[in-house]
């Protein structure tokens, strides 16, 4: 059983950056895609990134294409969101997922998930 833990949200101006980081334990990291989501009350859960197994293939949601980053360190078991230029719209909970396989858009394929990290964005 794959766990996820998610870490370094937090309070930032508008303008600014946070580097999210997600550590897996449980599983064969190398083994699994990863991607990023987010959450704010009374939405539903929406995909911001992804990355395969092997860092080749990245894709993001064109709200944050050109201002965040996602990238991954195999030997850490850790994926990385670099987020830059944050806006106020980009508060969420952000959530890291899970799966053996790559390519999903919808939440409802990723199989694992972790417990989200708040990121708020102040004008």
């Amino acid at each position: 059983q794959v766990q996820l833990v998610e870490s370094g949200g937090g309070l930032v101006q508008a303008g600014g950056s946070l580097r999210l980081s997600c550590v897996a334990s449980g599983g064969a990291f190398s083994t699994l895609a990863m991607g990023w989501y987010r959450q704010v009350p009374g939405k539903e859960r929406e995909f911001v990134a992804r990355i395969s197994r092997n860092s080749v293939f990245t894709y993001y949601d064109d709200s944050v294409k050109g201002r965040f980053t996602c990238s991954r360190d195999n030997a850490k078991s850790t994926v990385y969101l670099q987020m830059d230029s944050l806006r106020p719209e980009d508060t969420a909970t952000y959530y890291c997922a899970a799966d053996t396989t790559y390519g999903f858009d919808d939440a409802a394929e990723w199989t694992y998930w972790g417990l989200g990290t708040q990121v708020t964005v102040s004008s």
